[in-house]
């Protein structure tokens, strides 16, 4: 999967060295002048990857950016640097969901791993995504009736407890529960379990 790492600073000569050592690691790199640059492209969609963003910047500050950002369908693990008097509004960013902060001047190899696990969150977060969608598309074969039965067996109910509640047999919740398993090509209950929490269905209490 293709990766992009957006760096985000005011300041052009930083923004050309940090493109440097990204490059020469392997990355590929895009520059946004400021974050109000990165938000306009963001109307038209990142590219997959992460994101590295000054805290202070003419106009929106990194933290802004950042809330803004986590208001879009894909959202990237942003990677906060920072000077040494903007800790505070360093932590509030991971307070409100950055991946990590690092203070300025900091070591190559120290933003060079944090971009390594960004970008591993951000693979992490597709593959996660997928599973979701493949399993949210299996669920939705099921019929209304085994939609039930998987429900009440989900929430931790017998098949004699979900043939009460259903007001069916145990013999008919067998039948279905059987019919269920084929259809979301699973071979245990434990594995539908997972299936169905992986769709993001919420749990029966």
């Amino acid at each position: 999967m293709r990766q992009v790492v957006h760096v985000v600073d005011d300041h052009a000569a930083i923004r050309r060295s940090l493109a440097l050592l990204l490059q020469a690691a392997g990355h590929e790199v895009v520059l946004h002048e400021s974050g109000d640059a990165l938000l306009e492209a963001a109307e038209a969609g990142l590219e997959p990857g992460c994101i590295i963003l000054d805290v202070r910047m003419p106009g929106r500050d990194g933290l802004a950016v950042m809330e803004l950002l986590g208001r879009r369908p894909l959202a990237l693990p942003v990677i906060i640097v920072t000077g040494h008097g903007d800790i505070p509004l360093a932590v509030r960013a991971m307070r409100a969901g950055a991946h990590d902060f690092i203070e300025k001047p900091y070591p190559e190899e120290r933003i060079l791993g944090a971009v390594e696990e960004a970008l591993e969150a951000a693979r992490a977060a597709v593959d996660e995504k997928a599973r979701a969608a493949e399993a949210q598309a299996r669920i939705a074969t099921l019929t209304p009736r085994e939609s039930e039965v998987l429900a009440a067996l989900v929430s931790g109910q017998s098949n004699k407890g979900t043939a009460a509640k259903l007001g069916i047999s145990p013999r008919t919740v067998e039948v279905h529960r059987a019919h269920l398993m084929e259809k979301l090509g699973v071979r245990s209950l434990p594995e539908a379990v997972r299936m169905y929490l992986a769709a993001g269905v919420p749990q029966e209490s």
